[in-house]
């Protein structure tokens, strides 16, 4: 029941807040043109007056790209850089939205505001960004000690049997997807706890996290994992629909592109689903303790 409640109320809570989505949609799509427009102009200056396109039409053909010289040069240097400032820049932006979302997702008020989601993200900047990189390098340890420390135990005592080896890898991430979402709970748990408090406490909030994670197990874990079934099947669906559409015209790429947009929409909505079910499991705990 707990579960139901919580779901239903990140419904309508993620609803009431669209306006925060879309700037969050608008905001990805901008980092991503970092890359995007350096590179087509790359592409475009390397290739204007070549014969590699014709070349390309016939097939895939790595001798083509052998002969790229300086161009190639040229593309990479454009993906490498723009690749770097592009994940930086869009990690700050994840912490003050992310930040800007718990707050808003624990307020009761209807009316949304974005000059107060970004207003209330950066009180707490500091504190979510030493949250975020705290829970993302323990995500990292228990990828190593879990997955990457078994299997290069297991390669460095010899040449192990392929049939072994690929069960055992199998076995491993079964293990980490077990865990996966106590980490996303905990990391959950703490930024809705420190939405909910007026002081920067991110140390408090991450011991938080982790305990209120363990004492609502089951309720926790049941829920977590139901809404990262609903986002796999999601992503399933996309990969789906988006490879089977091949547009053959200037019309049909288009739509495809506002196809693949309004499917990126919906995946940031399905997140903030996420942020709300957490919030609202966390409210319930504390309603009933209070």
């Amino acid at each position: 029941m707990k579960i139901l409640i919580a779901f239903k109320y990140s419904v309508l809570r993620t609803l009431k807040i669209w306006k925060a989505v879309l700037l969050i949609w608008f905001s990805s799509l901008l980092t991503a043109g970092m890359i995007g427009i350096p590179l087509k102009r790359a592409l475009k200056a390397g290739f204007s007056n070549s014969t590699i396109t014709e070349r390309l039409a016939h097939g895939i053909r790595p001798e083509v790209f052998s002969d790229l010289g300086p161009v190639l040069k040229s593309m990479m240097s454009y993906i490498s850089g723009g690749l770097l400032f592009a994940i930086l820049v869009w990690f700050l932006l994840n912490v003050v939205f992310t930040g800007g979302l718990f707050h808003s997702l624990s307020k009761t008020e209807n009316k949304f505001m974005i000059r107060n989601f970004l207003g209330d993200s950066a009180k707490k900047f500091w504190s979510f960004l030493v949250i975020n990189i705290i829970m993302s390098l323990i995500t990292a340890v228990v990828v190593f000690i879990i997955i990457v420390l078994p299997v290069n135990i297991i390669t460095s005592s010899g040449t192990p049997d392929e049939g072994v080896l690929i069960k055992t890898v199998r076995i491993l991430v079964l293990v980490f997807l077990v865990i996966l979402p106590l980490l996303l709970l905990a990391a959950d748990y703490a930024r809705a706890w420190q939405a909910a408090h007026s002081k920067n406490e991110c140390f408090r909030a991450i011991g938080f996290g982790f305990g209120n994670t363990f004492r609502t197990l089951f309720i926790s874990w049941t829920a977590m994992v139901a809404i990262l079934i609903v986002q796999v099947l999601f992503g399933w669906l996309v990969l789906s629909i988006l490879p089977a559409y091949i547009p053959e015209k200037g019309g049909g790429v288009f739509l495809l592109f506002l196809l693949s947009q309004f499917l990126f929409f919906v995946k940031i909505m399905l997140k903030v689903w996420r942020y709300g079910s957490v919030t609202s499991l966390m409210e319930q705990k504390k309603a009933k303790a209070g």
